[in-house]
């Protein structure tokens, strides 16, 4: 692992991106916003499974008056996404911890000013997102889809809220491929020290999405590059913050959760390692505190990696299962009795 990208900090509600902070994990709501209910509890799921950051999007001026509600009612930054329409982000601003524009689709310069100005009487932060499915068609003109149109786009951006004295900025250069989302946010990082939020745009459903997101993000974030990220799935929003939080966790960026080491099973293998792994990190989603977890299958690799974590379970042969702990055989265990023993371990753990 690189040495992280030193880059500003740049404060959201509660929290901070960039600088020494924790690389902190986004999702994005897909309710109706003016359905304030539904929105909320749809945010409420999400911080339970540590979800850090929410972005809400506010088409209309109702949706954005609908924030107002949303934010009393939720516990995390709460972030609007707006778009051509300066107004409703002058509602918004009201509201949340940070907006999320583009400054050339918001109008004119008098509208950009009345924006910025907005957002520094109220303290909040903005994100400049650079998608390269919406470049500019004088840049694609220029240099068709490439890196560098998204870079200098961002760059083109930000001198507009630079040129406001503006500077409480994080920015995003998206693609749906991956070479070319990398190489944007490495040309870019090379340029300024402003934070970046690191996202595979459109990057499809669950497994496909998941993958190009971990390619992208890892690349980068193994590079030192990265101060907070979103997993964009096709997907129910906690797929989403479920897989930034492995990506972050694979890296040893993040610490918090149940992790499960587990083997992918062969024809040794004496316990159903699948069903039982299924299990534990279904019951164990909400879990906070790091706990480690070996879920093995037979012997060979069994003691090691048990040996080595906070609990291990290695299979054997009819009550020959094997229950670690602090690298210790603490039980031997009959094949119906292992996940139930397991769970009341983690908890036991949960509250230490």
């Amino acid at each position: 692992m690189a040495e992280r990208r030193k880059s500003r900090k740049v404060k959201v509600g509660k929290l901070y991106i960039g600088g020494d902070a924790p690389i902190s994990v986004q999702s994005m709501t897909t309710t109706d916003t003016t359905d304030v209910k539904s929105t909320i509890e749809q945010i409420h799921g999400l911080e339970e499974i540590g979800c850090d950051i929410i972005r809400v999007s506010a088409p209309t001026m109702e949706a954005a008056n609908a924030l107002k509600d949303i934010k009393k009612n939720i516990t995390i930054p709460l972030v609007a996404d707006i778009h051509f329409d300066y107004r409703i982000a002058l509602e918004a601003v009201k509201y949340v911890d940070k907006l999320r524009i583009n400054p050339g689709n918001i109008g004119n310069e008098e509208k950009v000013k009345l924006v910025v100005q907005a957002a520094k009487d109220n303290g909040i932060p903005m994100r400049v997102g650079v998608n390269l499915g919406s470049l500019e068609k004088k840049l694609f003109d220029k240099y068709g889809y490439s890196p560098e149109a998204m870079v200098e786009s961002a760059l083109t951006h930000l001198k507009i809220l630079e040129d406001l004295d503006f500077y409480d900025t994080v920015i995003s250069l998206k693609a749906s491929d991956v070479p070319r989302m990398v190489q944007a946010y490495k040309l870019f990082a090379e340029k300024t020290d402003y934070p970046l939020h690191l996202g595979v745009t459109e990057a499809g459903s669950k497994l496909p999405g998941a993958i190009k997101s971990a390619m992208g993000m890892g690349i980068l974030l193994s590079e030192g590059i990265g101060d907070t990220i979103r997993v964009s799935l096709s997907e129910d929003p906690k797929e989403e913050v479920k897989a930034g939080k492995l990506i972050l966790r694979s890296l040893g960026l993040r610490k918090d959760g149940v992790e499960v080491t587990s083997c992918p099973t062969c024809a040794r293998t004496h316990v159903d390692v699948i069903k039982m792994v299924e299990e534990i990190e279904n019951r164990t989603e909400r879990i906070k505190k790091p706990i480690h977890v070996a879920i093995m299958g037979c012997a060979v690799n069994g003691p090691g990696e048990s040996k080595k974590v906070d609990l291990g379970i290695v299979g054997g042969a009819g009550n020959t299962n094997l229950l670690y702990k602090d690298g210790r055989i603490v039980a031997k265990l009959e094949k119906d009795e292992i996940v139930e023993t397991l769970m009341k371990e983690i908890e036991a753990l949960n509250k230490e």
